[in-house]
């Protein structure tokens, strides 16, 4: 797989992962319609900020491992195949009725307390960190560095969800009440899941 190919494929997967709700999205809404667009913005960048230090904190890893030992890589790359391949199939099969956009009273404080709480949402959320260590290295081109490769792609997530997030908080109504359909939710999750089932199973069939 070519620079190109891994970018253009990454940019696909990690675009529909960015506009499938989650818990940044329920944060992002609920500031927005509780508190205004620019605490909601705020929020929307201590999430990629958050982004950026999981992202960081993998490369580093994931660099580390590579230069230790080439097997250990590559069997974490296989066992990120079938994290994929497991999430995939229970978005496909079990996909949400419903996403809550407004769970919990919205709470006040000033603007570095929002950008703080989108950055502590997303850091105190171990599964950020577990999802990049099993999604990045499937994009990682033959003889690339790993570190600085696998940090550049978490720099465009965070890139694609700032720019995400900030169109949520621009059309609050009209998109919150999207998610609020049970159809729009089970059709992301579906293809969300066919995606990373898609490239855990091209993983693994995979011959180097």
């Amino acid at each position: 797989m070519t620079v190109t190919q891994a970018l253009a494929a990454y940019v696909v997967a990690a675009g529909l992962l960015t506009v499938t709700p989650g818990l940044d999205t329920a944060l992002v809404l609920r500031t927005a319609a509780a508190e205004g667009p620019r605490r909601a913005v705020l929020a929307a960048l201590g999430i990629s900020l958050g982004c950026l230090v999981w992202g960081a904190a993998v490369a580093v890893g994931l660099g580390a491992l590579l230069a230790a030992s080439t097997p250990a890589f590559t069997a974490l790359k296989w066992a990120g195949a079938a994290y994929l391949v497991w999430l995939g199939l229970n978005l496909i099969l079990k996909p949400r009725a419903r996403f809550e956009v407004a769970e919990g009273p919205a709470r006040g404080g000033s603007g570095p307390a929002w950008l703080r709480r989108g950055l502590l949402t997303n850091l105190l959320n171990p599964k950020v960190g577990v999802f990049y260590v099993s999604f990045l290295p499937q994009f990682l081109p033959d003889g690339a560095p790993a570190g600085p490769f696998v940090f550049g792609l978490a720099a465009i997530h965070a890139g694609m969800g700032l720019a995400w997030l900030a169109l949520l908080t621009a059309a609050t109504r009209p998109l919150a009440g999207a998610l609020k359909r049970a159809a729009v939710v089970r059709w992301l999750d579906r293809l969300t899941g066919g995606v990373f089932l898609a490239f855990g199973v091209r993983l693994a069939l995979e011959r180097r």
